[in-house]
């Protein structure tokens, strides 16, 4: 395997289970646009949310090791499951920086809910591994955090099916266990929530009586991302819009509809891959 780049042209390395870390993508092309990006989306062994721990941290280092002989300067995890359960082994196995979503999001949660109680949306893997609880606990000893896994929303946002009466019944009964908790900010935990927002907003709102402050774990990675890049001289002095380079293990039928829909823009030339 070839060396890590130190060079702050290089590209940045983005991995997910499948497309949904391109909601990722697209927040780090809006926040940091010089920043040339390559993603590896594993879509051959999505969903990794129902794995063992370590069948994801195999995976999270297979994934990985891809992107450094891509020549990548840092990578972002864009899973909210390897970020619950991989990311120290990695920063153990890998010689680069690593950053996951679970950090960022937490942070962002406990700055919006002015100590009010705090709920999860995630994967079953996201959930049980406590991760989001942890990492709050660590910000704000005094926060109540709860979490629910959502399986049945990540399938409705890879088919497409984020509008009309089936996915507000199903995020409302989901996000009734949170509501009646008392959680008043809900982190959207799993990257392919972002897309079903505007639903989970309004159900959560209608349950709560009030408005309910939605997180995005993907713009707050992307924010974090920034400052992670600057602080290790790694931030790309490139001016005008990076390049993205599109890395999957296998290409579903709709796949170019399902991307696009994740990364906001048509999707150019993909590449596949065997791991």
């Amino acid at each position: 395997m070839s060396t890590p780049s130190r060079r702050p042209e290089a590209p940045l390395g983005v991995f997910d289970s499948g497309l949904g870390g391109l909601t990722v993508v697209r927040a780090l092309r809006e926040r940091c646009p010089g920043e040339h990006i390559v993603y590896l989306g594993d879509t051959a062994r999505v969903p990794y949310g129902t794995r063992s721990p370590e069948t994801i941290i195999k995976y999270a280092l297979g994934c990985s090791r891809v992107l450094i002989r891509r020549g990548v300067k840092a990578i972002v995890v864009a899973c909210n499951t390897v970020s619950s359960v991989a990311l120290d082994m990695m920063r153990v196995e890998l010689d680069l920086p690593v950053l996951g979503v679970i950090l960022p999001g937490a942070r962002a949660a406990v700055a919006a809910s002015g100590g009010e109680p705090i709920g999860i949306l995630g994967t079953t893997g996201t959930i049980a591994s406590g991760a989001y609880p942890r990492a709050i606990a660590a910000l704000s000893t005094r926060t109540e955090v709860s979490g629910q896994p959502a399986p049945l929303l990540v399938a409705l946002a890879e088919e497409g099916w984020v509008e009309g009466e089936v996915p507000h019944l199903v995020a409302r009964r989901y996000l009734e266990p949170l509501v009646r908790a008392g959680a008043r900010t809900v982190v959207l935990g799993c990257t392919h929530f972002p897309l079903l927002r505007e639903v989970i907003e309004a159900e959560a709102a209608a349950l709560a009586g009030r408005p309910i402050t939605i997180v995005d774990s993907a713009h707050a990675t992307a924010d974090e991302a920034v400052a992670f890049l600057a602080e290790r001289g790694l931030a790309s002095p490139a001016g005008g819009r990076g390049s993205l380079e599109l890395l999957v293990t296998d290409v579903p039928k709709s796949f170019a509809a399902v991307a696009s829909r994740f990364l906001g823009e048509p999707v150019g030339d993909v590449e596949q891959i065997d791991l």
